[in-house]
């Protein structure tokens, strides 16, 4: 089994909704971007909660959708053992500082976490902040965007700027 590392966080201060998946999939780490295989519904799912075709936007531009609004994006695995993208065979796993990255985001409201994996090991890495358990956005998760889509709109209940 190959190490495979995350990736730096996505945040700034304004950051309100923290989405957390698991470990970035072997497409997303040959290509150093998150959520790059493009049957993976990531783009389309959040864009769905923040109306804005995310999927149409090159990385920078999505990246800097997200951060406009205040949306941010990390993992909780910082380096695991993994053959292929499948959260089922991650291993040996080193968990990133949740509690850390929290402690610098002052308007945060939300964490979301990005599938079961991620909710199974982020969510005893946190405290005090609501919990979204989140359908996985991979498209090897088949229950299909439009079943997954409502549980993704809930992210807008913790975006408004009042």
């Amino acid at each position: 089994m190959t190490l495979k590392s995350s990736f730096p966080p996505v945040v700034d201060a304004r950051t309100r909704v923290l989405i957390l998946g698991s470990l970035p999939g072997d497409r997303s780490l040959a290509e150093q971007r998150y959520y790059a295989h493009p049957q993976n519904q990531f783009w389309r799912l959040v864009g769905a909660a923040i109306d804005r075709d995310l999927a149409a936007l090159r990385y920078d531009q999505r990246l800097a959708a997200l951060l406009e609004a205040r949306i941010g994006l990390w993992d909780v695995v910082a380096t695991a053992r993994r053959t292929g993208s499948s959260d089922a065979t991650i291993r040996d796993h080193a968990a990133n500082d949740l509690a850390a990255l929290i402690q610098t985001l002052p308007d945060l409201r939300a964490v979301a976490f990005n599938g079961g994996k991620a909710l199974a090991i982020g969510r005893r890495l946190i405290s005090g902040q609501p919990i979204l358990a989140l359908p996985s956005s991979s498209a090897l998760h088949t229950i299909g965007f439009d079943a997954k889509r409502p549980a993704w709109l809930a992210i807008r209940d913790y975006l408004d700027v009042n």
